[in-house]
């Protein structure tokens, strides 16, 4: 299934005559950088420049010149005592109005960040499964929810997300791209093992995860050594996903920790990857 989420066609689609008001500088201390982009209509605003009064002094301007037909003057703002926002640096602003030309580029810009979002593979579509899924969706991933029961599948009502049905979850594993994370937590502890035994194989994986107790833990690296011939694959696991520091096994609670723990494992294997490709004249 495509995803589901607030896409930027949808907002075009209903405010066509919108201002697109773009950070065009950011020096010192600021809430966004200069790939942040709003758009603002009478009654709507998509995506977001960083909140607060600079951000609500930007919707006014927008809204301003959307009400009066005249083209919104760039903006330069000290973010300091005199706007109520102490960050310390200064944001410069600027204002166009949406034309066929523009939404089109945005489109395009919108559909390559998509694309260049790292995978997340939730294999379960339980509580916890769902809860993970639903945490993981407000972040910049591409998440896929696994399961091997359509009825599962269907009761999960995350937004945002894929959902993939299959006999062989771990195929889904062999056949993701590289830098893709894998968080396993299905209803069984031998469908549990054989994903992230696969997942584990692949040593391009940037985050392989399955929640369990020090007891599964223990029993999974015997299993790894007695039926893969390969228990150094163990260093590699997450278990218990989201740490042992907080003792609450409430599905909620271990979905946010353990999604702050996905994304940092994603984003540092993808800064790692865009580090390491040469520059070329």
């Amino acid at each position: 299934m495509p995803a589901v989420r607030e896409d930027i066609r949808d907002f075009l689609r209903r405010a066509p005559g919108s201002i697109l008001v773009e950070v065009t500088g950011a020096a010192g201390s600021t809430p966004r950088d200069t790939d942040a982009f709003m758009l603002v209509s009478e009654r709507e605003i998509f995506a977001t420049i960083g909140g607060g009064q600079l951000e609500y002094m930007a919707i006014d301007q927008a809204r301003r010149a959307l009400r009066s037909g005249a083209a919104a003057a760039p903006m330069s703002v000290p973010l300091g005592p005199e706007i109520g926002q102490c960050c310390g640096g200064r944001v410069g602003l600027s204002f166009t109005a949406m034309n066929p030309a523009l939404a089109r580029d945005l489109i395009a810009r919108s559909d390559r960040e998509m694309a260049l979002r790292p995978h997340v593979y939730v294999f379960g579509a339980g509580h916890v499964g769902d809860a993970l899924a639903m945490a993981l969706s407000l972040a910049p991933l591409r998440v896929v929810l696994v399961d091997t029961r359509e009825d599962e599948l269907v009761a999960s009502t995350v937004p945002r997300i894929e959902t993939c049905l299959t006999a062989m979850p771990e195929a889904v594993v062999r056949d993701a791209p590289a830098g893709s994370s894998f968080v396993v937590l299905t209803h069984d502890h031998a469908l549990d093992f054989l994903i992230t035994a696969e997942a584990l194989k692949r040593n391009d994986a940037a985050y392989v995860g399955m929640i369990g107790s020090k007891t599964k833990r223990t029993t999974f690296r015997n299993w790894l050594s007695r039926e893969i011939g390969q228990p150094d694959l163990f260093t590699r696991l997450v278990c218990p996903i989201g740490g042992t520091f907080v003792k609450d096994k409430r599905p909620a609670v271990i979905a946010a920790l353990a999604t702050a723990e996905i994304m940092t494992a994603a984003l540092t294997w993808a800064g790692a990857r865009q580090d390491a490709v040469p520059v070329r004249d």
